[in-house]
């Protein structure tokens, strides 16, 4: 299993509602917005490196709002 934070950046006034939308697609545990530089932070999880890439360029990239994600694995060291 790998698991990754995904950084999202929205568009002004959309955190709120990028988060909720995403919070809905399977694969991703927790969507929270926040602030800072990244409006919205996502906790996602899928079987290989390879499910996730398509998990946030298939799915959450599209969601209404979005303008910029930086995904991040988790590693064990």
């Amino acid at each position: 299993m790998v698991q990754a934070y995904i950084l999202i950046q929205t568009e002004v006034g959309k955190a709120a509602n990028v988060a909720s939308e995403i919070s809905g697609i399977p694969g991703v545990t927790q969507a929270e917005d926040v602030t800072g530089p990244y409006d919205v932070i996502v906790r996602a999880e899928a079987r290989n490196v390879d499910e996730l890439g398509k998990l946030v360029v298939a799915q959450i990239q599209g969601v209404e709002g979005i303008t910029r994600t930086l995904t991040c694995p988790i590693v064990h060291i």
